[in-house]
């Protein structure tokens, strides 16, 4: 079973994120971790239930915190909040990473 892992970020962000999934390629090709951003939300589907759904059922949520991330309401009022609240709960282990100066 893989661990599922949810990646919080801003799209000004988007290289940094790409980069991360290229150096998770490993782990996401032998099964051990499967990767989710919001990127994955094909066309037609309901983008804030896909959110909320990968959101609460990551085992792992990874936050690529930079000013941008900090300053969106979205990243800040909904994703921050459940994130922190599961992890509270202990139903996720919550992983800020730093990737510029906030």
């Amino acid at each position: 079973m893989s661990v599922k892992l949810f990646v919080s970020y801003a799209h000004k962000d988007e290289q940094y994120k790409e980069d991360l999934e290229e150096h998770l390629s490993p782990l996401i090709r032998s099964n051990l971790i499967e990767s989710w951003h919001d990127r994955k939300i094909m066309p037609g589907d309901e983008w804030k239930s896909e959110i909320d759904s990968n959101l609460a059922n990551a085992d792992i949520i990874l936050f690529l915190v930079s000013s941008s991330f900090i300053s969106s309401d979205y990243c800040q009022t909904i994703e921050v909040k459940t994130a922190i609240d599961q992890h509270n709960a202990g139903q996720s282990i919550l992983i800020p990473v730093v990737i510029r100066t906030c």
